[in-house]
């Protein structure tokens, strides 16, 4: 039997959660069909996925159909969640992406749509609720080849749509326009089909059309569009018929050394770590000692699979197979088994740009705050948890106000902790503005550290990261030394010289020092004459913030695109309040009555043009936004506290890192 590792991704309210429920009901898993707004799904199971009616977790569930075992992963559609998305991306198959037969094409899907395309994930389209009043049939098949792919392919008409007795129904070799859309489609891509099409195109068969489509929907060239309706079940069918037919099985061999991706680490009962993991080669079985992320290693205590709903145990799980893991006390999301995962561990969606201060509305509640939002961040890394170490205050990430209430009414209800939060700010980024060298020698005043080092840092070009790299010989500097080192330069980057992370460099380590292990006459280890790798990770903060603050750094603001669909006789009312909030707005477009107008603008003002637009256009306006790029900020530039010992001041630096450590 084959296995598809299948991603339901959608808009928020598009219905994927209800589609979800409706393919479980057709392949005989449940009896019944949940409801959102009832909280009786079977991937919606936290409390507030319940009362909320969204999905803020992916769930994993599986059912059976023909030859096909399907793993079904259920994700949030709501743009806070994304990071939630982005993880469920790495282990995918194929995809379903889920549009609403009314809204249309909206924002989030035009995001997960370009992120499933750079990936080359396969997608079917499933346009729902076709029952409901307002649906569409060819305005929204327009909008699909407008705004998301010109390579769809609608594989069967919708009749009565905006009833309840709305049905498809499947085309065939008999559908003249359904066949010549077909080929002119797949030609594009297929040599030997145009040549034969432009010869003769009665002598292409129904059948040659249908395996080429399905070979180029498995490699994501083309796109099927099916319509239907997870609430009535129309429609359903074509679209099971599409998964076994149009996206492509599991690969990877079962005989060879284990390697797999951890997607999501949730808590157990007990309190203990479950990650989800897809293997993409080899087997994994219960007693197995695996070694994961970075140099971390576990042994498996408990194995299950998902078969036919829920999980069961098992005593192995094979390539291709999702299944839930225990006994990784370590284990981290995005961590991979066996070297680098089928994907890359890179972010395919913008990094949280938002943050906030979380405090308890008890001060003697700290320390179980800080427990709470630790274990949530082993859930979700991005929320980025810091602690500042000056104020004694927790920080957090966010992608907007929806997940920090989520996250207020979980520490609540989960960890029985009461918090508030503090006023949301954007989060911005450093770049450095030339190259900077700083260097330490061991043994000479003023380094109190028996450690060496000279760093420097690059400029390097937008959206690479950072990257460390090497001009001392290898084996010139012991493995653990270098390992600080180089983790310590990840930390420091955390807080550039205005305290945002520094980011798109390259930073070197050019020279390099350390006194090897000494002993007295007695035997023992005399750390006062050895350097230690609390040396190196003492030392490497001075030396990198001496190079950077060499080099200098800018700031730049996250700057948001955006679509505005106005009336067009508010568009000259609404120009003044783009301009005060530095909106760059382009040409505007008008159809009838419509205006569209897209643009950029800073992430911080995108919350006051939403309060403003729906006065200045009678209540009509609507906007949709997503991440563009960072800008340099013009003017002030915009500072955050620094929450560590603060290495840019030496002598401060040095009189805590002798508090905390008895350091002379």
């Amino acid at each position: 039997m084959r296995t598809l590792n299948l991603g339901i991704l959608a808009h928020v309210d598009a219905g994927k959660t209800s589609l979800t429920e409706r393919l479980l009901y057709a392949a005989g898993v449940i009896a019944e069909i949940g409801s959102v707004d009832a909280g009786s799904t079977q991937t919606d199971t936290l409390d507030l996925e319940r009362q909320r009616g969204i999905t803020i977790k992916s769930a994993v569930t599986s059912f059976v159909v023909g030859q096909t075992a399907v793993n079904l992963i259920d994700t949030p559609g709501h743009p806070d969640f994304i990071a939630e998305v982005e993880r469920v991306l790495t282990v995918l198959d194929g995809a379903v992406l889920v549009i609403s037969a009314v809204e249309g094409v909206q924002a989030q899907t035009r995001v997960l749509m370009r992120a499933l395309r750079r990936l080359g994930i396969p997608v079917l389209i499933f346009v729902n609720k076709i029952d409901r009043a307002g649906a569409g049939y060819q305005p929204v098949l327009d909008e699909i080849a407008a705004k998301l792919t010109p390579a769809a392919v609608a594989m069967g008409p919708a009749r009565r749509l905006g009833t309840r007795d709305a049905v498809v129904n499947a085309s065939g070799p008999g559908d003249e326009a359904f066949t010549t859309r077909l080929a002119d489609v797949l030609a594009g891509n297929d040599d030997a089909l145009l040549a034969a099409y432009l010869d003769d195109p009665a002598t292409v068969s129904y059948q040659r059309l249908r395996a080429s489509l399905a070979a180029q929907a498995s490699r994501g060239l083309a796109v099927p569009v099916f319509f239907g309706s997870a609430l009535t079940g129309a429609g359903i069918s074509q679209l099971v018929a599409g998964l076994q037919e149009l996206l492509p099985a599991a690969s990877g061999r079962g005989g060879r050394p284990a390697r797999g991706t951890v997607f999501k680490v949730e808590r157990g009962a007990a309190g203990e770590k479950v990650a989800y993991l897809r293997v993409f080669e080899g087997t994994v079985r219960v007693r197995d000692r695996l070694r994961f992320g970075r140099g971390n290693a576990g042994r498996v205590t408990a194995i299950s699979v998902f078969d036919r709903g829920p999980a069961a145990a098992c005593d192995r799980l094979t390539a291709g197979q999702i299944g839930k893991l225990r006994g990784l006390a370590d284990v981290r999301i995005g961590d991979t088994l066996g070297g680098p995962a089928a994907a890359a561990s890179r972010s395919y969606f913008a990094p949280p740009i938002l943050e906030t201060v979380v405090v308890p509305d008890r001060p003697a509640d700290k320390g179980a705050l800080h427990l709470a939002l630790s274990q949530l961040a082993e859930q979700d890394p991005l929320i980025n948890l810091r602690q500042d170490d000056v104020r004694q205050e927790l920080i957090v990430s966010l992608y907007g106000e929806v997940q920090k209430e989520v996250i207020q009414a979980t520490l609540a209800s989960d960890y029985g902790v009461a918090a508030g939060f503090r006023q949301t700010t954007t989060v911005c980024i450093e770049r450095p503005v030339a190259a900077g060298a700083a260097v330490e020698v061991i043994g000479q005043p003023p380094n109190p550290f028996l450690a060496g080092v000279g760093l420097r840092v690059d400029p390097a070009a937008p959206g690479s990261g950072v990257e460390f790299a090497l001009e001392i010989e290898l084996g010139a500097l012991p493995l653990a030394f270098l390992k600080a080192i180089r983790e310590t330069v990840s930390q420091v980057l955390a807080q550039g010289l205005y305290g945002w992370q520094v980011t798109d460099c390259t930073v070197t380590l050019t020279s390099s020092d350390y006194y090897p292990r000494q002993s007295h006459a007695h035997g023992h280890f005399d750390k006062s004459m050895s350097s230690t790798a609390g040396d190196f990770r003492n030392l490497t903060p001075l030396v990198l913030m001496s190079a950077l603050a060499r080099a200098g750094t800018r700031v730049y603001e996250p700057v948001h695109r955006f679509l505005l669909e106005i009336p067009a006789d508010t568009f000259g009312p609404l120009l003044p309040l783009l301009s005060r909030l530095r909106a760059v707005p382009r040409a505007p477009l008008t159809r009838g009555t419509v205006c569209t107008v897209e643009g950029d603008i800073p992430a911080a003002r995108l919350t006051e043009l939403r309060r403003q637009l729906p006065g200045l256009t009678r209540g009509e306006g609507l906007v949709e936004s997503e991440f563009g790029h960072y800008q340099l900020v013009t003017g002030t530039r915009p500072t955050r506290p620094r929450s560590d010992l603060n290495p840019l001041d030496r002598k401060e630096y040095l009189l805590h890192l002798t508090r905390r450590t008895g350091l002379r």
